[in-house]
């Protein structure tokens, strides 16, 4: 029997779907908030139930919404929390008989954990499961919260002055990481790369413009390479990390990406760690999505008659042209990002 969608699922699918939910903090908060809500309201009896209704409406979520892979990513981490804390409860009830043994009980659940290869069954319900889940729950949310601010203290070991900046469009993370930058240094300048054809990049040096200390150069896309060989580092955000460290990132980052790698100018991408997605999208019609082509050509252009326009929305950015991820957590290369998901993510949960 087909699952159905619970009201605050489509509720959310359809927020994101009109736009009134964007940017993908946005949609991972609201995302845990219902996740937040089965928790504490459905009536489920042990883990296993519980894993059930969080992959079923994951389920849901990934066939309405499959670019958005932030809300796969906040459903695996709640499926890991749920084995860690059903683990964690069991082995207090079968080694927590007195104190003595609480060293060797905490060593074993660190070094044998839920992801050995020992049959775990999680139909047993145990006591205070829910309660405890919901504790650890508020501190994924606190670490969602002061995601942007943990990203911004990194500005200074960074970015450093009279140095020339280049980024593309217009990122949250690059832009708070980049005020938080120019108030610690003396001079900077910052050559924005418009992103056409929506030109976020115009509201990024907008923005940046407000701020002393520093000179906005904005460029067409169609100059990023000339510009490059004066650039000292290219800052730029992300949609989502794959698994193999390439990055889902606005159309135009491959471009600036190239470029980079000419140069020898290292590339920072600033990613939160939500942003980590353990699958690899390789079919473009997954990976990608098309916008509207009547800024690319106007609909009523005679060329626009004779002619099939795409617009895509991503660029693929393999891992080989990032130079250094900087996340919630602290600098990471690209090769690193498998031990990231690991941590992050169990490895039955890796497809739901």
């Amino acid at each position: 029997m087909k699952e159905q969608p619970l009201k605050e699922i489509t509720q959310l699918i359809h927020a994101i779907k009109v736009g009134l939910v964007e940017g993908s903090y946005n949609i991972t908060n609201k995302t845990l908030d219902i996740f937040k809500y089965i928790i504490m309201s459905k009536s489920w009896q042990n883990a296993d139930a519980l894993m059930q209704i969080v992959r079923d409406q994951c389920k849901i979520l990934q066939a309405a919404l499959p670019q958005e892979t932030v809300t796969s990513n906040i459903a695996r981490r709640i499926l890991k929390l749920t084995r860690e804390e059903f683990d964690l409860l069991h082995a207090k009830v079968q080694h927590f008989a007195d104190d003595s043994q609480a060293s060797l009980s905490l060593h074993k659940l660190v070094t044998q954990t839920s992801e050995s290869n020992v049959s775990v069954d999680y139909s047993v319900p145990q006591h205070g499961l829910r309660e405890a889940l919901l504790d650890h729950l508020q501190e994924v949310e606190t670490e969602l919260e002061t995601s942007s601010e943990n990203i911004c203290v990194q500005a200074e070991e960074h970015i450093h002055s009279s140095e020339i900046i280049l980024t593309l469009g217009h990122s949250r993370s690059v832009e708070n990481f980049l005020k938080r930058a120019i108030k610690k240094r003396q001079f900077l300048t910052i050559i924005v790369a418009e992103c056409a054809p929506a030109c976020r990049g115009h509201n990024l040096a907008a923005s940046l413009a407000s701020e002393k200390n520093v000179e906005i150069v904005v460029i067409p896309d169609a100059a990023i390479f000339a510009m490059m060989s004066r650039v000292n580092k290219v800052i730029i955000g992300t949609h989502s990390v794959v698994a193999n460290g390439g990055l889902r990132a606005a159309c135009g980052a491959y471009t600036v990406a190239l470029a980079a790698k000419h140069y020898s100018v290292p590339v920072i991408v600033l990613a939160p760690m939500y942003k980590l997605s353990p699958l690899h999208l390789c079919e473009q019609d997954a990976f990608n999505m098309v916008g509207c082509a009547e800024d690319v050509i106007p609909y009523d252009s005679i060329p626009a008659r004779e002619a099939k326009v795409y617009s895509p929305m991503f660029d693929y950015v393999p891992p080989e042209l990032v130079t250094l991820f900087i996340s919630n957590t602290g600098g990471h290369a690209p090769s690193y990002v498998y031990r990231l998901l690991t941590e992050l993510y169990h490895p039955e949960d890796l497809e739901i």
